[in-house]
């Protein structure tokens, strides 16, 4: 009955409803906040080349800052989707692959032994961390012969990640930064600039652009592998590209906003309920989807205590949390 309703509204009269509720959120997440903005002032931010104090505040302030929510959460969004159809593990997440943990690491590495390192060497250098703790993980479980096994990859990313984040700890006592690390590492986009959009936008880009492209052989890939290499997919370079975009959007994200748990793991559940299993259709709605839900939480995290900020990372867990939970209970079959 449930794939039945799914079918009965065409995809794309669906894609349209989100996308204007993601246009709503965005204009929404630049009104709201500690600074009393009215429409007029967004409107003329963004049409014209009038200034004054609120329009500075949204142009430099606001503007950034919800354009990297947007991109961050398409980005965690379609990453986790990609990671759930490659693993065919419906609590697979971008943080399976120990990117957060490889993230911070590298972090720690650079704050303590780069002191005088800039906001865009830091973000270099998470983005490596992240791609090797993928690579760390991808190693492990390719060490026994076959094809990668969906739970080598799981207990393989519990232990590098723990090992990673042990690294990161005892470099943030031993080199007295705990205080540093941790600011970074709490997740939130406050004090996003252009310059910081600049380098990471076109990661996120490509990386979304390439996993619409191969959306077609995630699909079959998540179904079987096996009817897969019968339908003559060169499965392991299929794999290889994909496992590349995640690396790429997620190491991305993470150089930008730092550790944002369950957003890969929520929001590919919650978009499958809509618009089913077929990943041409799970992608773009993923990417739209993410982006509505991380400005939704922004914007909280702005508005609940204002003028003090709650972490976005906090909001994010409140509402990831429990939705883990009933993912376990279920078996993964809660919202797919």
């Amino acid at each position: 009955m449930r794939n039945e309703r799914q079918h009965t509204i065409p995809f794309i009269y669906k894609l349209i409803v989100a996308s204007v509720l993601l246009i709503g959120m965005f204009i929404i997440a630049i009104t709201f906040g500690a600074a009393n903005i009215s429409a007029k002032d967004v409107w003329l931010a963004l049409t014209t080349n009038a200034t004054n104090d609120h329009i500075t505040i949204i142009r430099e302030i606001r503007l950034p800052r919800e354009i990297a929510a947007l991109l961050v959460g398409a980005a965690l969004a379609v990453s986790g989707a990609v990671m759930q159809g490659v693993t065919r593990n419906p609590l697979a997440d971008p943080g399976l692959l120990g990117l957060t943990a490889g993230a911070n690491a590298a972090l720690a590495i650079t704050i303590a032994f780069i002191p005088s390192a800039n906001y865009l060497s830091i973000m270099i250098a998470c983005f490596i961390g992240a791609a090797i703790g993928a690579i760390m993980v991808f190693g492990i479980s390719a060490m026994k012969k076959g094809n990668f096994s969906p739970f080598r990859i799981v207990l393989a990313g519990a232990a590098v990640s723990a090992f990673l984040y042990a690294i990161a700890e005892g470099i943030a006592i031993y080199f007295k930064i705990s205080k540093n690390v941790s600011m970074w590492t709490s997740g939130g986009v406050i004090g996003t600039t252009w310059t910081q959009l600049q380098v990471i936008v076109p990661f996120i880009l490509i990386g979304i652009f390439i996993s619409l492209f191969l959306a077609r052989q995630l699909t079959i890939l998540s179904l079987s592998e096996e009817v897969a290499v019968g339908l003559g997919q060169k499965t392991a370079l299929i794999k290889l590209a994909l496992f590349m975009v995640i690396i790429l959007l997620a190491g991305a994200s993470v150089a930008l906003v730092g550790n944002l748990a369950f957003v890969g793991l929520m929001i590919p559940h919650i978009v499958r309920a809509i618009v089913g299993t077929d990943y041409r259709f799970i992608l773009p709605m993923s990417a739209i989807a993410g982006a509505t839900f991380m400005l939704i939480a922004d914007t909280l995290g702005r508005t609940i205590n204002a003028p003090f900020e709650t972490p976005v990372a906090a909001i994010v867990a409140m509402m990831g949390l429990p939705f883990f939970l009933i993912i376990v209970r279920k078996g993964g079959s809660a919202f797919s």
